[in-house]
């Protein structure tokens, strides 16, 4: 019988094993590289090993529960400890190759831009290119947050302007395999790999205001040239590392705001984290308080004048598209801008 004074020590035990039975549940769920029926049988082992260690607390006669469910869970940490992202899978096609940058003084070519042409989510056509930038002729940088699932969640964008008018935008996203769907539950749990994908703004900012038709919003940085340069050759060293070493995608830590929040407190080490950042629906916000918006306006009228939504529909895919979802964003001086 147990004593009432094991009893409250018991009862925190019980929960503590209780959310460590529901995490490894799901982990085992989202990261075993299994089809969901062969995927069965080992949660459910975990789960009847996890029942054994809580009848085990709780009742003398039944202690070897607790060993079991303690060799159940070493095991558990050992095969997560030894998962390991790669880059040798069959990948989707619009996340299939890495951007490849080679930076010599103010030249930069960048291998595996991607340039798709979308007519929908699935009729698409693919175009990696090899395009050289001047660092020197960098002029602008747009913060791009794109709603896809309520007012607090959005996508990150970062797109960078040149003199010719070209806008090159970068994107850290799962890289799905072929067939394969995002989960956010599953982002917890190592299910994906992450890649930064490089694309013109035609394809990766049109997908997501004409395809799938997402509330988008776009916003012009107040940074410095050098600063917009520094962060430029950020993002391509970020690229560079994952060709280097692939990483695992992380809902909550790994995702498409904090890799850009970190890139930017790499160069300002100031920048303090905010709920907002998480929140990425509320970014923009988070920009306007730190300064780093267009000067002069508040932060309703920058995110009502930035709604390119609209414009981008009526623009279409043609040549005009990044000028026509400027128009009238404040901070941009001209249609060209």
């Amino acid at each position: 019988m147990l004593s009432w004074q094991t009893l409250p020590l018991n009862a925190v035990l019980t929960l503590l094993a209780l959310s460590w039975t529901g995490w490894g549940a799901l982990a085992l769920w989202y990261a075993l590289p299994w089809p969901p029926p062969a995927r069965t049988l080992p949660v459910a082992a975990w789960l009847l090993a996890a029942l054994a260690g809580i009848a085990g607390l709780w009742h003398p006669g039944l202690r070897p529960g607790l060993i079991a469910f303690a060799v159940a869970s070493a095991a558990l940490l050992l095969w997560w400890a030894g998962l390991r992202p790669s880059h040798d899978r069959e990948w989707a096609d619009d996340v299939a190759r890495l951007p490849r940058p080679h930076v010599e003084d103010d030249r930069v070519v960048l291998h595996n831009v991607r340039n798709f042409r979308w007519r929908s989510r699935t009729d698409y056509d693919s175009h990696w290119e090899t395009r050289e930038y001047d660092l020197s002729a960098l002029r602008s940088i747009d913060l791009i947050l794109s709603y896809w699932t309520g007012p607090h969640i959005a996508h990150t964008l970062v797109s960078f302007g040149f003199e010719d008018g070209r806008y090159l935008t970068f994107s850290l996203e799962i890289r799905r395999e072929r067939g394969e769907l995002y989960t956010p539950v599953g982002g917890f749990f190592r299910r994906f790999e992450q890649v930064l994908v490089a694309a013109d703004e035609r394809d990766i900012v049109y997908l997501r205001t004409n395809v799938r038709q997402e509330r988008t919003h776009l916003y012009r940085l107040n940074l410095s040239r050098p600063a917009i340069r520094a962060l430029f050759l950020a993002f391509l060293e970020e690229a560079s590392a994952l060709v280097r070493r692939p990483r695992f995608y992380n809902t909550l830590t790994s995702n498409c705001t904090t890799v850009a929040f970190n890139l930017a407190r790499g160069l300002s080490p100031g920048l303090p984290l905010d709920y907002r950042v998480l929140l990425s629906g509320h970014l923009a916000e988070y920009a306007h308080d730190q300064g780093t918006l267009t000067p002069g306006y508040d932060y309703a009228t920058l995110r009502e004048r930035g709604y390119i939504s609209e414009r981008a529909r009526r623009a279409g895919d043609g040549d005009d598209y990044s000028r026509a979802i400027r128009r009238g964003v404040p901070g941009i001086r001209t249609n060209a801008d």
